[in-house]
């Protein structure tokens, strides 16, 4: 709930979207625990509601991203909320990225 109240989080709901601007919002964390740093860092909360509302800007993915992740990622961020991932749809491939997690740690 938190969440939406932070404008860097936020600035999708203008979309009236329901639950997918929720699945925006995951997507930007897991951008941030990808890359570990601060989404749109620089920009004041009502730049980042232009930018992400109005003007359709993503953060860019670093190549250096997983390929699994980036793909997640990019989902979530689809310009087009119903064409956005649920989470229940995102429970398939977080679990792929688990089991790749859990491999590499052994």
């Amino acid at each position: 709930a938190l969440l939406l109240f932070l404008p860097c989080f936020s600035a999708d709901r203008k979309l009236n979207a329901g639950i997918r601007c929720d699945v925006y919002s995951f997507g930007v964390i897991l951008w941030e625990l990808a890359t570990l740093r601060v989404p749109w860092s620089g920009l004041n909360p009502m730049q980042v509601v232009g930018a992400v509302g109005f003007q359709n800007k993503r953060l860019d993915i670093p190549k250096e991203v997983d390929p699994l992740v980036a793909s997640i990622i990019s989902s979530c961020w689809d310009n087009d909320p119903s064409k956005r991932p649920s989470f229940s749809q995102l429970l398939s491939p977080l679990k792929k990225l688990q089991r790749l997690l859990v491999t590499e740690s052994l």
